[in-house]
């Protein structure tokens, strides 16, 4: 919850970021940008990013305390994306 509540936070700064250099036409751009950047730290940290020998490598090698831990972070990231995505998506079709 703690996660949610942070990405709540940096949507409405970005919201107020946005409207001050763009005004109300482009809302959307400093919320999307900070939502899509934490959904690419999202799939750097799940290795979705890798082959399946690397995939399958990485998860023979590792531990299960940095298992848990990038998944931790993961899942993390997504909670403070979500709140970002769903605000710009809706400046973006509100402003249409």
């Amino acid at each position: 919850m703690k996660y949610l509540s942070i990405g709540v936070f940096l949507s409405l700064c970005s919201v107020f970021i946005s409207k001050i250099l763009w005004g109300m036409e482009k809302m959307y751009v400093v919320p999307g940008t900070v939502g899509c950047i934490f959904i690419v730290i999202s799939m750097v940290f799940s290795g979705s990013m890798a082959s399946g020998d690397r995939m399958r490598a990485n998860f023979a090698t590792e531990t299960t305390e940095h298992r848990d831990e990038r998944h931790k972070i993961t899942i993390n990231s997504l909670y403070i994306a979500l709140p970002n995505i769903i605000v710009a998506v809706l400046f973006y079709y509100l402003n249409k």
